[in-house]
């Protein structure tokens, strides 16, 4: 059975990779090199058991900062764009508790299954991604945001997650690095279990060991539309003409809602523009963060990789611009310096951005959908937990492909 996967992302890599495992012939599409979209340069940090949703009821309280102020790391921007007044409208339905936490529950579940799919994976390729295993701190500036964040620990923990609050002392014995930062701390989250990796090596090695198995790659290939026979998909029609196979997988993240219009299908995914910088770090016993870290108030996250620190945040909705405003990246390397005064010189921040297809609920689309074709799956709108979630919603698409799983 052939198998065309639209997209070369993380997700559609992992998709390939699991395909190709269960003897699928498997094809790549995509307009870019694989990797080099908003998996290229993302956070770094793997998830697995700190989930929280963007979807909030805290959102309502947010909402005046974010349609006005042009420092916030979260940021709307209403635009003559019937997607972006939709989604937005299904974002805000969202903010409710009882949404919220049905989605944590749905992503703490899915990523529970990617991370052993990832460590499969990593224990047959072995590959060089500088992962690290060292936990991640959720930072809070006040007894308030603290407080908050207990609720959702506790939810979490009712569904497996292993978390605890941490006073900034603890903090400080954790992660070393934090030393200057202790008073601007009211506490944190703990979870040490939590990883970290470069995506885009990910994405290299990959790419690399499909290829040596037999995996047809067609970079720099455009997907016009798609060539129908009944309600199947005979071919996708690309710039390199037509691409027959028998079943298709569409994991082209943000880009995925024009084609899935085509075909009849709703996918209400949008971009989440966010922002990143890479620095090289000072080696020093204590100069920058082994632990990942995220400043809470910051919207920002920092995450070691082998002897560089990736730092990456913000989420706007602003459409497709993949303009990087020279503010945007001093707001990441202000956050460095607050934090880890002593974390690198910050001479060259290679700053980068990045379209995360993101659904309102912030559950990915995964699997097929009554609208569209009997052989087209969706794999997209994991929003920021794309590396986090896909290896595990790969394996979803695999099953649902699989002929035995099918007739049953």
């Amino acid at each position: 059975m052939h198998v065309c996967v639209l997209g070369a992302g993380i997700v559609g890599l992992a998709t390939a990779w699991q395909l190709e495992r269960r003897g699928y012939q498997v094809t790549v599409i995509d307009r870019a090199a694989p990797g080099s979209g908003a998996s290229g340069g993302n956070g770094a940090q793997l998830s697995y058991s700190y989930v929280q949703p963007l979807a909030d009821p805290s959102i309502w309280k947010q909402l005046p900062k974010l349609l006005l102020s042009p420092a916030s790391p979260l940021k709307l921007r209403p635009q003559l764009d019937p997607l972006q007044w939709r989604w937005g409208m299904e974002f805000l339905a969202a903010c409710n508790a009882n949404t919220s936490r049905d989605t944590t529950a749905r992503l703490l579940e899915l990523a529970a299954s990617s991370r052993v799919e990832f460590e499969a994976m990593r224990a047959e390729l072995t590959p060089d991604c500088d992962f690290s295993a060292t936990g991640k701190l959720v930072l809070y500036a006040s007894a308030a945001s603290l407080e908050g964040a207990r609720a959702q620990l506790e939810l979490q923990r009712t569904m497996g997650s292993e978390q605890r609050l941490v006073t900034p002392e603890e903090c400080v014995a954790i992660e070393p690095a934090l030393a200057g930062y202790r008073d601007q701390m009211a506490g944190a989250v703990h979870t040490p279990s939590e990883c970290a990796a470069d995506c885009l090596k990910v994405c290299t090695e990959l790419t690399k060991a499909l290829s040596a198995r037999g995996v047809r790659f067609l970079s720099g290939t455009d997907v016009h539309g798609f060539a129908r026979k009944a309600n199947r998909i005979a071919a996708a029609r690309t710039s390199d003409g037509e691409v027959e196979a028998d079943a298709f997988v569409m994991a082209l993240g943000s880009a995925s809602h024009r084609l899935g219009r085509a075909l009849g299908a709703y996918l209400p995914v949008y971009p989440l523009k966010g922002y990143s910088i890479t620095v090289e770090v000072d080696p020093a016993p204590g100069a920058a963060p082994h632990v990942n870290v995220t400043d809470s108030a910051r919207k920002v996250v920092f995450a070691r990789i082998g002897s560089r620190l990736r730092v990456a945040g913000m989420a706007e909705l602003v459409g497709h611009d993949a303009s990087i405003p020279a503010t945007r990246i001093e707001t990441l390397a202000a956050a460095t310096r607050a934090l880890f005064p002593h974390a690198s010189r910050l001479e060259e921040l290679h700053p980068w951005t990045g379209m995360r297809p993101a659904t309102p609920k912030g559950l990915p689309i995964i699997g097929r959908l009554g609208s569209a074709p009997s052989n087209m799956l969706f794999n997209t709108g994991h929003g920021a937990l794309g590396f986090t979630l896909a290896f595990g919603s790969a394996l979803r698409i695999a099953q649902a492909l699989d002929p035995a799983a099918s007739a049953a």
